[in-house]
């Protein structure tokens, strides 16, 4: 058995849009019933079925990294790298690493992390945001991951449901609104 074994076919624009939709509902459950940061990720077999999801928990808990580690324990390296994960960010470069150690072949996401280090201010410690994008990680690797985002549509809702959650903190950081 190999550890890159073939993918389905690349997820259509209809399955892109239909899962971080999904994932933002889930980010927004987060967000307005548990308190937790605007972040939400899930992963999706093969067969187009959802197979777990993580919110963030902290500035160095994330929502990819946590739930690309779960997965990690759950599935087999083969099984991960026929996954997506979908994301409403852009992983990070620790997302991006956890997602690469962990096999899983592809990544969406709605929103890319240049509009995230926008929207949550500098200096704001709950998210120090890095401009190194989630290519440019997987890039420096082996293995050819499979990246899909910004996803036009899904990203606007994603930028305006996060910003009502940064806004607030963006005034404290010196009224960058």
């Amino acid at each position: 058995m190999t550890v890159f074994p073939p993918r389905p076919a690349s997820p259509t624009v209809a399955q892109q849009t239909n899962h971080l939709d999904a994932c933002l509902a889930l980010q927004n459950t987060g967000v307005n019933e548990h308190s937790k940061r605007p972040f939400a990720a899930l992963l999706v077999g093969s067969n187009d079925e959802i197979l777990l999801t993580h919110l963030s928990i902290s500035h160095i808990e994330h929502a990819e990294s946590s739930l690309a580690l779960l997965a990690s324990k759950h599935y087999s390296s083969a099984y991960l790298w026929t996954c997506t994960l979908y994301s409403t960010w852009e992983p990070c470069a620790m997302c991006a690493g956890t997602i690469y150690w962990a096999n899983i072949g592809r990544v969406v996401y709605a929103a890319e992390e240049e509009v995230l280090k926008r929207i949550t201010g500098e200096g704001n410690e709950e998210n120090f945001t890095m401009s190194l994008g989630c290519r440019e990680v997987f890039g420096k690797g082996q293995k050819d991951v499979k990246v899909y985002g910004p996803v036009d549509g899904v990203r606007e809702s994603v930028i305006e449901e996060s910003d009502r959650f940064w806004k607030p903190i963006r005034g404290g950081l010196g009224g960058q609104n």
